[in-house]
């Protein structure tokens, strides 16, 4: 994994990537984004989650039910107390949200994603 960080990230996201914070609920535009797609590391540009994976949770973050095959690295996150699982992007390292198991069929994961580490691509 490259930790190499994108000189080009604003200072939030260099935040929520890679220093462990969290943007505001209901502040990310791609809350709203509706069309067809993929969605992207803001960091290194992977591609992490297709649009069809995509569902309005009511969490206040982009959420999606699968991500796209080893996307991810997971570890426990005890920082509120409690065990959660975080998840980062596989190849910059870069921390995208949480995993939590009360998201839809088929999977029952919630892939809580902060909006300002990705970037939208739509479908040509």
């Amino acid at each position: 994994m490259t930790k190499k960080i994108n000189k080009d990230l604003t200072a939030e996201q260099k935040l929520v990537l890679f220093e462990d914070g969290t943007e505001a609920p209901g502040t990310s535009e791609l809350n709203h984004e509706k069309r067809e797609g993929s969605y992207h590391c803001a960091n290194c540009g992977e591609k992490l989650f297709d649009s069809n994976a995509k569902y309005e949770s009511g969490s206040g973050w982009p959420s999606f039910y699968q991500s796209l095959p080893d996307a991810f690295e997971t570890k426990t996150d005890t920082l509120l107390g409690y065990e959660r699982v975080e998840y980062h992007c596989k190849k910059c390292g870069g921390h995208h949200g949480h995993i939590f198991e009360d998201g839809p069929k088929p999977t029952g994961k919630r892939y809580c994603n902060n909006g300002v580490c990705l970037t939208f691509k739509p479908k040509n």
